[in-house]
């Protein structure tokens, strides 16, 4: 690499799913959920092709119980790219980001996100990107206001602080091997992830009760929780609402799918959205998340 030049960023691309038939995956009569099409494609592509046409990425690793069948079910274009490879996961997400982390096929920088994240634009990477330029862990959420002035119809789950709500954006930066500790704490904490008082609680009671009653910011929560690890940990907060929407429920599916047809026409592009199986069937719909 020659002088000045910046390290390229590895993507891991999270395909896999816990124990057990995915609801939404089975509504569509898919094995993963990660291979649901919405809008032309499979979300497993449209994530990847997304990070690939990132100039700052210079490959993406794709992280699942069977990786290569997803690759593969994901068109020829997806599998026939170099930057692209499989890894297979591990019990946890934690354990298996780690498992890559440590293989000859990962390189420092590396960006984590998830494939249900079918709204990802290069755009909305590079800006993360470029607020993860510092420190050693960085994590990418949006503000509730910022995503309900656009999309008032959506649910999301809102982490509540003293200067906002916030939903996560499925996107950490991991800049160095420092990270290590933050990912033990993630094996510990991987259920609490979306409750802001039980996954503070591993960071220490103080912490935890100053985020339930909101008498800290979410920026300075993470940096203290970072503080406990021996981590510099950041908050980049996004500009862009559908960074915060991932594809979690049906609900989701349709909104999703409503906003990629926008654009298409917007652009120009003919129409390919992915239409509900009908008939409805009731028992493939009866474990939906609501």
């Amino acid at each position: 690499m020659a002088a000045g030049q910046a390290q390229l960023w590895t993507a891991i691309l999270l395909a896999g799913q816990r124990p057990g038939p995915d609801p939404l995956a089975r509504f569509f009569n898919q094995r993963y959920k990660a291979l649901i099409p919405v809008h032309g494609a499979t979300m497993l592509e449209r994530v990847a092709k997304c990070l690939l046409r990132v100039p700052q990425i210079g490959r993406v690793i794709i992280l699942a119980q069977q990786p290569e069948l997803l690759i593969r079910e994901s068109g020829n274009r997806l599998g026939a790219d170099p930057r692209v490879l499989g890894f297979v996961s591990h019990a946890g997400i934690a354990e298996s980001i780690g498992a890559v982390l440590r293989s000859p096929s990962c390189r420092w920088p590396v960006l984590v996100t998830t494939a249900d994240h079918a709204l990802l634009t290069p755009e909305i990477v590079e800006e993360f990107l470029a607020g993860a330029e510092e420190g050693d862990l960085s994590i990418g959420a949006v503000e509730r206001e910022t995503v309900l002035r656009r999309y008032p119809e959506t649910a999301r789950t809102w982490l509540k602080f003293a200067d906002g709500a916030y939903s996560g954006a499925n996107l950490f930066a991991l800049r160095n091997e420092r990270v290590a500790s933050a990912l033990e704490l993630w094996r510990n904490a991987e259920r609490d992830r979306k409750q802001a008082f039980r996954l503070f609680w591993h960071f220490g009671p103080l912490l935890a009760l100053r985020a339930i009653l909101r008498l800290i910011g979410f920026r300075d929560a993470i940096a203290q929780a970072g503080q406990r690890l021996g981590v510099d940990a950041r908050l980049v907060e996004l500009s862009a609402p559908e960074a915060a929407i991932d594809v979690d429920k049906l609900s989701d599916y349709s909104l999703v799918s409503d906003i990629l047809a926008r654009r298409s026409t917007l652009a120009g592009a003919p129409a390919a959205r992915t239409p509900i199986p009908e008939p409805y069937d009731a028992d493939r719909a009866a474990d939906l998340p609501r």
